[in-house]
């Protein structure tokens, strides 16, 4: 039977909640409520009934446990960068994690313990100290939890990876306020889960990751004029397999952004732009990029030159600032045929704002080095992880950006694999699409599920529903 969700709350267990916390219980009366409950994605708004600001574990537990006692609908939120805003609720109780910041290195191990609240920013400026980066994202503010536990692709993904191929352990508050370490070793089952199947086992308080050596890197955007677009991407279709893992490249479809320092005779023009990262010495990574450059037409500009990595991954932070609104459909894709590409081209013209998107991230070479089996994320054999994202800072535009990113996905769909990358997932779509996604894998997901959160307390996400015991 699932948990009977109530929000009549007495005082007297609000204000017993306040007592037990180290962090702040917000409520509705708080002035700094509007604040904290505001989403990265602003087209998405959210009123929950409390929110315990957790700085430590026994925070964790003790909200759990209130959440769970009370029959309070009950969200998790990390890093608070998740797109479709499954990081809040309206009227529960949102178990908020960003104060939980700690990073720890280990550079004789090469690991590194992060806490649930961590962007992978933070985790960039410990571990480059060292010389060491983990296999995250491409933007700087993404959450470390939610984009862990949904996969993770990036620019060290070819060589490395996914973020949960780099996890070795997670230390877990499950729904019955047991703390429990999952592992290789210890509760197996869970780890499995956590890799990949999202945020619907417990909470993740912290994660132990494997680092690698990164530190200085060939990398930058190169940007054609839209005219060029077809070319560019069958270039990079064609060049991807023959490529050193060391550079992590993904092709777009974008608008040159109306800002400095972007040429301004190009503000506002539809353009393709190959985006990279080369793990290696400057001059190895100018030659390689000079394969693919020389069959092309020359580009609007062509920034790649040496940087820190995380300069690289932070690049992009300044164009998607927190409160933009945001519309995302993703697809898993295993091969790029040029009537797909054309496809492509046809409805990225009609993007209805200067910063919708369409990108295509490899998830070749380690990834697939993995089984399907060995993880919750089975979609081993993609070449590319597909995200179109309708963006604009106007709460004017969202059906605009819904409509197009709807009608982009419908034109492209047929090309692609059934199942997308859940980080890529809106929560209206969601529904019909996990079992997709996980394919083989749901069932014993759902067997999962059932033995860590029968009662389904963890629900407000790409849910999985535990199998009937």
């Amino acid at each position: 039977m699932a948990i009977l969700e109530r929000t009549q709350l007495e005082d007297s267990a609000i204000q017993a909640l306040r007592s037990q916390l180290r962090g702040p219980l917000i409520g509705p009366d708080d002035p700094e409520y509007d604040s904290v409950r505001q989403l990265y994605n602003a087209m998405i708004d959210k009123r929950p009934r409390l929110i315990a600001r957790c700085v430590d574990v026994a925070d964790v537990v003790t909200a759990v446990n209130f959440g769970r006692d009370q029959g309070l609908l009950v969200a998790i939120r990390g890093g608070g960068h998740n797109g479709p805003g499954l990081g809040s609720c309206d009227d529960g109780l949102v178990i908020d994690l960003s104060l939980m910041k700690g990073v720890r290195v280990d550079p004789s191990q090469r690991a590194v313990r992060v806490e649930a609240g961590c962007t992978s920013g933070d985790v960039d400026h410990a571990t480059h100290a060292y010389g060491l980066a983990v296999p995250f994202g491409i933007v700087s503010t993404t959450g470390v939890a939610g984009l862990t536990l949904g996969g993770g692709t990036g620019y060290l993904t070819r060589k490395y990876g996914l973020t949960i191929d780099n996890l070795l352990e997670a230390d877990v508050v499950l729904a019955d306020g047991r703390i429990v370490t999952a592992s290789a070793n210890e509760h197996p089952d869970l780890f499995w889960a956590l890799r990949g199947g999202g945020g619907n086992f417990g909470v993740v308080t912290s994660f132990l990751f494997q680092a690698h050596p990164v530190d200085m890197v060939f990398a930058g955007p190169i940007f054609w004029e839209a005219t060029h677009a077809k070319e560019v991407m069958r270039a990079y279709r064609d060049f991807l397999p023959t490529a050193p893992e060391e550079l992590g490249i993904f092709v777009g479809l974008k608008t040159v952004p109306p800002l400095d320092p972007f040429p301004r005779d190009h503000w506002g023009k539809r353009a393709c732009a190959i985006i990279g990262s080369f793990n290696g010495p400057a001059e190895d990574g100018a030659s390689l990029m000079s394969q693919l450059l020389n069959s092309l037409p020359a580009p609007i500009f062509n920034w790649m030159g040496p940087m820190p990595f995380p300069a690289m991954q932070a690049l992009f932070d300044p164009f998607f600032p927190k409160g933009l609104q945001w519309y995302w459909k993703g697809d898993f894709v295993k091969s790029l045929p040029d009537e797909a590409i054309d496809i492509h081209i046809a409805q990225a013209a009609n993007a209805p704002s200067d910063f919708s998107l369409m990108h295509l991230y490899p998830i070749d070479g380690a990834v697939q080095r993995v089984a399907k089996d060995a993880t919750a994320w089975n979609t081993r054999d993609a070449k590319w992880s597909m995200v179109i994202a309708g963006i604009d800072p106007d709460p004017a535009n969202a059906d605009a950006l819904k409509a197009w990113g709807r009608g982009y996905w419908n034109a492209i769909h047929p090309f692609n694999l059934e199942g997308g990358y859940v980080n890529f997932m809106m929560d209206d779509e969601a529904k019909g699409r996990v079992q997709a996604t996980y394919g083989e894998n749901y069932q014993c997901l759902a067997s999962v599920k059932a033995t860590y959160d029968s009662q389904n307390l963890f629900k407000v996400n790409h849910n999985i529903v535990p199998n009937a015991t």
